[in-house]
């Protein structure tokens, strides 16, 4: 007897989507899932390393001078207009830890477009 297979899935199946729950403004969306074995033959499931693009992979949209006491998700929030967008000026600064780009007044901020790269 032939397997009956529901369409929709089928059709979601193929569209090759993520297997997790980030949203698309995440960082992390467009990394794929895999998984390894665990205990009693037990499957984990985890994201592929995220590699940081190199900076010259956005379009910068302008430069902003960090002030004293200034807060990265500010700043996001007032040029891509979503705070939790930060991870794009980290990545378009070329740092791993965003905070750095705030720890000195007066360091030079490359701020990616509103549309990223």
């Amino acid at each position: 007897m032939a397997k009956i297979t529901d369409p929709i899935q089928a059709l979601v199946d193929s569209a090759n989507l993520p297997t997790h729950n980030f949203p698309a403004t995440s960082r992390y969306y467009p990394i794929a899932t895999t998984h390894m074995d665990g205990p009693d033959e037990e499957a984990i499931l985890y994201l592929r390393r995220r590699f940081v693009p190199p900076p010259e992979f956005y379009s910068s949209q302008q430069r902003h001078r960090v002030a004293d006491g200034e807060r990265l998700d500010n700043i996001t929030a007032m040029y891509l207009g979503d705070p939790e967008q930060f991870w794009q000026v980290a990545d378009a600064n070329g740092v791993m830890k965003p905070q750095e780009l705030i720890e000195k007044a007066g360091n030079l901020l490359r701020i990616p477009s509103a549309s990223g790269f």
